[in-house]
């Protein structure tokens, strides 16, 4: 089956759908199937083996002048191309802040309207390349930001075209108005123009089937499943060393380790808790630095002085060997977290979980058996459960061995490749019946 996967960079950074979305086409890569993982607007960064495509379309410089300047809606495709080089916008992203949704409004809203947006010539230029040297039998975009692609994908050659929903409304909700009222009108009305939505989990696909407005049935689960190798049983601390309590996420207020900090010093006032260390790790991106400081500053002068270390990003070899030296991993996340995928990878190794009770969470858990549930954003719970895993080694050691065996069984990369596959299929049967 020739698939063209079209999948977001995520501006230099370790993000969970382009792990996602490179673990999938990898997998049905080494099925046999024909997939091209297309980047668009910057080079995907993956800590596996990367199999995406060289070129990159709708580089985001070029989008971004030509959302603000209609000369660059104009300009030759050699200057494009020059704009689009992986080198020039790996450059770029290396020194870009975060994306800062009050400031892209109207570049959302545009590059929603897709052929009647200030980026047409980018989608022309991605239909034709299709066309003349992919032709896929279908077509997978790597989230709902992308929608206004479909109708000149279907209008041009028409193939089956496919949509994951891989947390894009945490973005969205954060647009000013009149842009945000836009954006969830062309939303709804785009949506109608794709043949499947794909979401990892059920609460996901039960959320995103209301603020989309399509019906429930065509939003598929596909579990998102791990490639195993590698990942182990955990070492933990000896007898006489700290417990090592572990975040591993983008360092920013909304994956909450400002809420694991809070819980960690009330841990500290419990004599009767093993010591214990925290230990986090993740992307920072410039706009967060500020927030990593106030965080290590707290730590400083309080409780947890000396006992709080941030390990920076880690590429797979230093993410599987940070998850197996520790205890108990949490991340208290402020929204309701779509995917999740660092709670499965400490899973995947035998470290039990501490997640807040909202978002895919419970699902997870309700799958695996390998961790505990606390009220969302209340700090004094997060720091009971931490307590009870730490105190009890039985009970984390059948949290992490039921978490082990529960990612093995139903978060396997295998798994999510055969579904999706199932579901390319049956898309395709359906639209040449139509014919």
């Amino acid at each position: 089956m020739r698939i063209a996967y079209l999948a977001a960079g995520a501006a230099g950074m370790y993000c969970g759908s382009c792990l996602h979305d490179n673990t999938l086409a990898a997998e049905l890569l080494r099925m046999g199937e024909d997939v091209i993982l297309v980047p668009i607007y910057t080079p995907l960064r993956t800590d596996e083996v990367n199999v995406s495509h060289r070129k990159v379309f709708y580089g985001g410089i070029n989008v971004y002048m030509q959302q603000k300047w209609a000369l660059f809606r104009r300009t030759s495709r050699w200057l494009d191309w020059f704009l689009d080089h992986p080198a020039l916008l790996r450059t770029i992203s290396h020194f870009s802040g975060n994306v800062d949704p009050t400031q892209l409004g109207d570049l959302t809203v545009s590059m929603l309207q897709g052929e009647q947006g200030n980026q047409r010539k980018e989608l022309e230029k991605l239909v034709d390349w299709l066309i003349d040297e992919v032709r896929p039998e279908v077509v997978h975009l790597s989230n709902s930001m992308m929608l206004g692609l479909a109708r000149m994908i279907a209008e041009r050659f028409g193939p089956p075209v496919v949509c994951s929903l891989s947390g894009e409304d945490i973005f969205l909700e954060k647009l000013s108005e009149p842009f945000y009222s836009q954006a969830r009108q062309l939303l709804c009305e785009r949506a109608t123009e794709i043949d499947a939505f794909v979401a990892l989990n059920k609460y996901y696909a039960d959320e995103m089937s209301k603020y989309l407005e399509v019906p429930r049935e065509r939003v598929h689960v596909i579990p998102h499943g791990l490639d195993l190798a590698g990942h182990g049983v955990r070492n933990g601390q000896q007898e006489n060393e700290p417990r090592r309590i572990g975040f591993l996420a983008r360092i920013c207020a909304d994956k909450g380790l400002h809420l694991l900090v809070e819980a960690c010093e009330l841990l500290c006032t419990r004599p009767e808790c093993p010591a214990f260390e925290l230990h986090a790790a993740g992307y920072l991106g410039k706009g967060d630095r500020d927030y990593l400081r106030k965080i290590e500053s707290r730590v400083a002068d309080g409780p947890l002085a000396k006992r709080f270390h941030y390990h920076g990003e880690l590429n797979r070899e230093e993410k599987i060997k940070f998850l197996q030296s520790l205890d108990v991993f949490s991340t208290p996340t402020v929204y309701q977290e779509s995917k999740g995928l660092p709670a499965l990878e400490a899973q995947a190794n035998a470290v039990p979980v501490v997640l807040p009770g909202h978002g895919s969470f419970p699902e997870m858990l309700e799958a695996t058996s390998g961790g505990l549930l606390f009220k969302p954003h209340d700090t004094a719970d997060l720091a009971e459960k931490l307590f009870e895993v730490l105190s009890n080694t039985s009970l984390a050691k059948d949290l992490g061995e039921q978490g082990k065996l529960g990612i093995e069984n139903k978060y396997h990369v295998s798994a999510m490749a055969e579904q999706t596959l199932g579901l390319y299929r049956t898309l395709i049967t359906e639209k040449t019946a139509t014919l």
